[in-house]
């Protein structure tokens, strides 16, 4: 039995090495300015269909131009928000005290995680012919903005798409919410 789980420990703490590594490296050959979280992390501000706010000084205007630009610019902010979370993160574990590092190395796993469980959601979706989508996960739930297939999105359409949701996730239908992007 300890065999196993130190396999299962190893091959973890390599994925989430491997993750940080492409973060981090992300965050390198994108200039590496920290952003303000809380502008970043606000769901309003990212799933809005109004506006969009991809980091403090650009803003896209009342429509974008087509769905694929929408999804585009949704994803850049959530990776841009992930990577000034991350940035902060090992800059507390960096200087911080032990209690500080230990909540900063769970607050990482969290977001990779999270972010693990946004592409398996949006890999799924795709898979079900889907054009494109999108998943945003919070504290409160999950929006998932999907594409509108020919004819609109259908219940059925919303179903499969929640039960993706909720078999991923772990998320009740009551915190999933679906949004169509024509």
């Amino acid at each position: 039995m300890k065999s196993k789980n130190w396999k299962k420990n190893l091959i973890a703490a390599g994925v989430l090495v491997t993750v940080c590594a492409g973060i981090y490296l992300n965050w390198l050959y994108s200039g590496g300015e920290a952003k303000d979280l809380n502008d970043t992390l606000d769901a309003q501000k990212v799933m809005s269909d109004d506006m969009l706010i991809l980091d403090g000084t650009v803003e896209v205007g009342t429509q974008l131009d087509t769905a694929t630009d929408y999804f585009s610019a949704v994803r850049l902010s959530r990776q841009q928000a992930r990577d000034s979370a991350v940035t902060l993160l090992q800059e507390t574990m960096a200087s911080g005290t032990d209690a500080e590092v230990s909540t900063s190395n769970n607050q990482l796993e969290e977001i990779v995680q999270t972010a693990l469980c946004e592409a398996q959601i949006e890999s799924l979706v795709i898979a079900k012919g889907y054009t494109d989508c999108v998943a945003y996960m919070n504290e409160e739930g999950i929006s998932v903005a999907v594409a509108s297939p020919e004819g609109g999105l259908q219940q059925q359409d919303v179903a499969l798409i929640a039960d993706i949701v909720m078999t991923q996730s772990g998320q009740t239908y009551e915190q999933i919410r679906v949004v169509e992007v024509k």
